[in-house]
């Protein structure tokens, strides 16, 4: 399937072209976020661009499964799978679906990949019940499509993480000579998102939208269940790559559970939304998320990999310093 790396650029160019197109059509029929005490932008922006790369993706799982280059079960959990989670966030988007309905779509969408995982020979899980392992694995993809929502708060950041996540786990993956067929899923979310990425670079033209942002905690969700479970990556290299993502939320979510009584609402108190507030700059977190990215996270994920004995360390050293800069600049400094 090497013949795949001809055809990135063509859909980088694909997924831009497409956005431009799209941008165009949400200004005409108002797909647009508008000004409101959560939002951090200054003026009314279409949002919902995450259908472009997002559908673009299925489109071309699609095509390798048509032409027998990737497995039934890795179409029907990404293609397919992937497809849903879009129009799902798409239509949220344009007619903002009420909240039962979305956790009702959500564990349906996590039901859905649940029931492609093979369970692969992981010492831990012969001791656990299999009804516990599959509930524990359903929660966890609905808080994946929900905690990625939750990072899609300032310009850039959102889709800056995924091609950086994904990058990452390709070279992880090539480095241990893994499935092919999972290095070219890696590099295709890498591509189509690399498009929508030059719309939303700060100060960004257009939002993704839970059309992306549902769609890639789907995608990621089901990626992290799929390759640790056939012992493709360890869970500690995944907390490792995501580690600003996964302290950033986790510690959020505490927090405001600590701290404000209806601590479930929808809210700006992460420390990257705060900080974007404080420094009046949204390029400037973003991009310090990305330095940090690439030359704290990158290095300690390779290590994880080369040296599986010290893959704990590893999650930990990328976990913590943004854990406590969460801690300083999130619900603490504004809970709202």
């Amino acid at each position: 399937m090497y013949w795949f790396s001809y055809l990135i650029t063509p859909i980088v160019v694909c997924s831009g072209l497409g956005v431009f197109l799209y941008k165009k059509i949400a200004i005409q029929k108002e797909i647009i976020s508008n000004l409101n005490y959560r939002t951090l932008h200054e003026v009314p922006t279409p949002r919902g661009g995450g259908i472009v790369f997002s559908l673009l993706f299925s489109f071309t799982i699609f095509v390798l499964w048509h032409g027998d280059e990737i497995s039934d079960q890795v179409f029907y959990m990404f293609g397919l799978g992937g497809f849903v989670a879009t129009l799902f966030g798409f239509i949220d988007d344009v007619k903002n679906i009420k909240a039962k309905i979305k956790l009702a779509i959500q564990l349906f969408l996590g039901g859905w990949a649940v029931y492609w995982l093979e369970y692969g020979d992981l010492p831990l899980l012969e001791s656990i019940p299999f009804l516990i392992v599959t509930l524990v694995a359903l929660f966890f993809m609905v808080w994946m499509m929900n905690a990625y929502n939750f990072m899609d708060g300032i310009d850039g950041m959102a889709a800056s993480g995924a091609i950086f996540i994904s990058l990452t786990l390709a070279t992880v993956l090539f480095l241990t000579e893994g499935p092919v067929e999972i290095i070219t899923i890696f590099i295709l979310i890498a591509a189509t998102v690399s498009g929508f990425m030059f719309f939303n670079w700060p100060p960004a033209t257009i939002f993704m939208g839970d059309a992306g942002s549902v769609f890639l905690g789907y995608i990621f969700g089901s990626l992290l269940l799929f390759t640790v479970l056939n012992n493709d990556i360890s869970i500690w290299s995944w907390i490792t790559v995501f580690g600003y993502f996964f302290a950033d939320t986790t510690v959020t979510q505490i927090m405001r559970v600590i701290l404000v009584k209806k601590w479930y609402l929808a809210h700006r108190s992460h420390a990257y939304q705060n900080l974007a507030r404080i420094t009046g700059s949204h390029l400037k977190v973003t991009g310090a998320v990305i330095l940090y990215n690439i030359i704290w996270i990158f290095p300690l994920v390779v290590w994880s990999v080369l040296q599986p004995e010290m893959e704990v360390v590893a999650a930990i050293l990328a976990v913590a310093p943004a854990m406590i800069v969460t801690y300083k600049y999130g619900p603490l400094l504004s809970s709202s």
